[in-house]
This record gives structure tokens, C-alpha cells and sequence, in this order.
């Protein structure tokens, strides 16, 4: 169907009947005036004012989508669509669909991926809320390319082009208004081509409030980029942990200390032990979900970092390392514990013992916690295996008995 249709021109819609017919009179003006071989899609999400009829009526091909979410919708339409190439677009009338040419121009040069730019294209005044341009927009951006390295300078654009087949192969799972950033970041991880398009955003030519919440979307998209980012939500916060907890731990254990008139002593070393134990558990949730990311494809392959877990995560050593730090941390145990002996099972000054017993406590559940993780390692690189064409044959019999 790519040979006979170039281009899909796909718009989400949800109660759109104020703008819809207006997007499709450009979108179908552009092909007719570009001798492009095309298509309007609309993928309905369900809308109850009779956007399917106007859109039908304007020349366009309607789907209906029923599981309800920006993402949902556009994920049928891109599954729907004819052309080999598709540009989306918000029904609102907030973009130019008469104005598509550097995208299609981009995507025949070999571009998998053809980002709009509004930041680069301009914002009219009232086309987004100060919140969005000034803080949100720039705040994920700047987040999505810090994790990613991507080259995208505008995520959450909503004008976009690509080539249909590249897209499916990213297995695009976001129902909600992530699907944005889901698709700029596997985009991005799985190496496609991407370029950049100034874009123009308008006010949309709505009477009713927009679908997007602030804050519910803007908190969706930082949750996904930190999902799809276990070494900034896991590892760095957890080896900066680690490394503060031992290093204040090493500093107070000889005694206590001041700091410009301020005297730190065991509470501090117990909150130093807290940071040493949340930051191992950390980088080893990094671990886990690396594991477990390389596995399912949501993070591309690292094999040196499968070599290095395979030959140090075993869980012989995991076992052996839990073992000497549980040994460790029984001898301090001991050891306080014949301080309170020598002191006739009397009262101990807690600034002496305690720098004992924390030490203690902490190489302890290291022990247990390394052991443990490494059992969850093991875990993790068992395979199952597929049943046999036997086993699944007498399922229904085994269901009717």
C-alpha cells in the first residue's frame, strides 16, 4: 500500500468538531498542491459532537480508536494508515497542515524521524501557557536530551513526520500524552535518523479547555523519562549516596567533629549508614532494571555491561562477598558487646559503643542485602522456556476436567 499511497496525514480527535473540518481543507489543499499521493487519517477516540461525520464530509478517512488516550489514538492511526510516511498533527487547529513541505522534504532525503521545532519556528502569543514555554517544555526537553543524548530541541512538539514502518518497529506502547516523549526517546536509543523542522504553534481555535493537564501530563512524561532511564533514577543518586554516607562515616568514626560551631556526632554517623545502605540498594535496583530493560528491549543492548555483570554478579561472589561482610559486621557485634562486658553489663556512653554497633548494623544488612540481590540477579537470567505443543494441546482438556 506504501507504492500507491506516499503519505498519511494523521490527526487525533476527541470532540473536535469546532476545528476538524478546517485541518482536513488544509491537509487535503497541501496534497493537491504538491502532487503528493495521499491520505487524511483521523483516529476518533471516541468523540460524541460528530467529529466522524465532518471528517467523512471533509474528504477524510476516519478509524475509530477505542481505548481512550492521546497515545492510544495515534498508535491506531499509525497502525491504520496507508502511506508510507506519516505526519501527525493536532486537530485544533493549532498547526499549519497547509505548510508541510520541509517535512516531506526530510523524510524522502532518508529521515526516519522528523521532529517539528516550535521553539525555533515561533509561538504566537497565546498559542501556550507561560507554565508550558517557560518551565515545562524547556524542563523535559532539557531532561529527555541529558538521558538520552538526543538531538530533539522540542519533545513535546505535536507536529511530527516519520516513516510508518520505523515507527511500528519501536513497538509503541504509551496510551497517555507520553507517547510524545516515548517516541522521540526509542527513537533516539534505537539509533533512527532524526531531524528537526522549524514549526509555527498557533492559539487553537477551540472554545473548550485542552485535553493536556499541566501537571498530571507533565508529571507522566518526567515519570516515563526517568522509567526509561535507570541509570539516572538509580545509579547516579544511589553511587552519590553511597560514596557521601561513607565518606562522612570514615570522618566520624575516629571521633566526634565540628563544623563552624557546630558539633556532629553518632546521629550523624547513623544518618551516614542510612545514605551508605540506600545507595547500595540503589545502584543495585540499576542493576536490575538493566537487566531486566536489555532483556524486554526497553533499553538497547550493552554487552559490556552483560560481560562485566556476568562475570562479577555471579551468585557464587554475591554469596562469598555478602559472607565476609556478615562476618565483619559480627565481630564489631562482638566486639561491642565485649566493651559492655568489661563494663559489667552496666550503662555505656552511647558515643563510644555506637560507633561500634552503626558499623555493625550496616556491614550486616550489606551482607544480606548483596546475598539476596545476588539470588535476584539469578532470577532475572532465568529464561522460560516455551511449552511443548503437547502441554498446550491438553490445556482445554485440562480446563474441561
Amino acid at each position: 500500500m506504501s507504492d500507491e499511497c506516499e503519505l498519511t496525514i494523521l490527526m487525533p480527535c476527541l470532540n473536535e468538531a469546532e476545528t476538524l473540518a478546517r485541518c482536513i481543507g488544509k491537509a487535503r489543499g497541501f496534497l493537491a498542491r504538491s502532487g503528493i499521493r495521499g491520505e487524511v487519517l483521523v483516529a476518533d477516540n471516541g468523540s460524541t459532537d460528530g467529529s466522524q461525520a465532518l471528517a467523512e464530509a471533509g474528504g477524510a478517512r476516519v478509524v475509530a480508536v477505542a481505548e481512550r488516550g492521546y497515545g492510544s489514538a495515534l498508535i491506531g492511526g499509525i497502525r491504520a494508515a496507508r502511506g508510507r510516511y506519516v505526519i501527525m498533527g493536532d486537530s485544533d487547529d493549532s498547526y499549519d497542515f497547509s505548510d508541510l513541505g520541509a517535512f516531506v522534504e526530510k523524510l524522502r532525503e532518508g529521515y526516519q524521524l522528523v521532529m517539528g521545532n516550535r521553539f525555533q519556528g515561533g509561538i504566537r502569543p497565546g498559542a501556550m501557557p507561560p507554565l508550558h514555554r517557560y518551565f515545562g517544555n524547556p524542563l523535559l526537553t532539557a531532561i529527555g536530551r541529558l538521558f538520552f543524548n538526543s538531538p530533539c530541541g522540542d519533545f513535546h512538539c505535536g507536529l511530527r513526520g516519520f516513516d510508518r514502518q520505523s515507527i511500528l518497529d519501536l513497538d509503541l506502547q504509551a496510551p497517555g500524552m507520553e507517547f510524545a516523549s516515548e517516541m522521540v526517546v526509542k527513537a533516539t536509543i534505537n539509533k533512527l535518523k532524526i531531524a528537526e523542522v522549524p514549526t509555527t504553534l498557533s492559539p487553537d481555535g477551540r472554545s473548550r479547555p485542552p485535553h493536556l493537564k499541566s501537571w498530571r501530563d507533565g508529571w507522566r512524561n518526567l515519570r516515563f523519562l526517568l522509567l526509561f532511564s535507570p541509570r539516572w533514577l538509580f545509579l547516579y543518586p544511589g553511587l552519590a549516596m553511597f560514596l557521601t554516607g561513607i565518606a562522612a562515616m570514615a570522618w566520624l568514626l575516629p571521633g566526634p567533629r565540628t563544623i563552624g560551631g557546630v558539633g556532629l556526632d553518632i546521629h550523624t554517623l547513623l544518618y551516614a549508614a542510612v545514605a551508605v545502605i540506600i545507595g547500595v540498594q540503589s545502584m543495585q535496583f540499576w542493576v536490575f532494571a538493566k537487566i531486566y530493560g536489555m532483556r524486554e528491549g526497553l533499553v538497547p543492548p550493552d554487552p559490556r555491561f552483560a560481560a562485566r555483570i556476568a562475570a562479577v554478579a555471579r551468585l557464587e561472589n554475591g554469596l562469598i562477598a555478602g559472607g565476609i561482610l556478615l562476618l565483619v559486621g559480627l565481630m564489631l557485634g562482638f566486639y561491642a558487646l565485649g566493651s559492655w562486658d568489661v563494663a559489667g553489663f552496666g550503662a555505656l556512653r552511647p558515643s563510644d559503643t555506637m560507633r561500634l554497633v552503626i558499623p555493625s548494623a550496616v556491614t550486616i544488612i550489606l551482607a544480606f542485602q548483596i546475598a539476596y540481590g545476588a539470588f535476584f540477579i539469578s532470577v532475572l537470567e532465568i529464561r522460560a522456556s516455551r511449552p511443548l505443543p503437547e502441554a498446550t494441546a491438553s490445556r482445554p482438556a485440562a480446563r474441561a476436567a
